[in-house]
């Protein structure tokens, strides 16, 4: 997975939106957190940072990465979790499969170093 070209495209989708610093503010992120994001890849970004960042723009993770991967290789969609009996809702079941998107694509970076 391509994380420099995640934040190229996340640059991307936000300059059209107008002001970089702008909407920093608007999602409650320091400008230079942002411009950091977006200048060196996500590699070294938050998965809170990320996700708040693709939000805003009105896409998942899982579409970002989609986004930056031309091929669109996809991984096995079955991963054995456990709850112990919690309940999640629909919303908190999307979250954890962005987030595990997520992990997968800093894995797979991590490894190509």
């Amino acid at each position: 997975m391509n994380m420099e070209r995640m934040g190229e495209i996340l640059a991307e989708l936000i300059d059209k939106r107008g002001s970089r610093r702008a909407f920093a503010e608007e999602i409650g992120m320091p400008p230079t957190t942002l411009q950091s994001m977006l200048t060196r890849g996500l590699a070294r970004a938050s998965v809170v940072n990320v996700v708040k960042v693709c939000q805003a723009l009105g896409i998942t993770v899982e579409q970002l990465g989609d986004m930056a991967n031309e091929d669109d290789r996809r991984e096995p969609d079955t991963i054995a979790a456990h709850h112990d009996g919690d309940v999640w809702t629909d919303e908190e079941l999307a979250e954890i499969e962005r987030f595990k998107h997520f992990v997968r694509m800093k894995r797979n970076e991590q490894g190509s170093d």
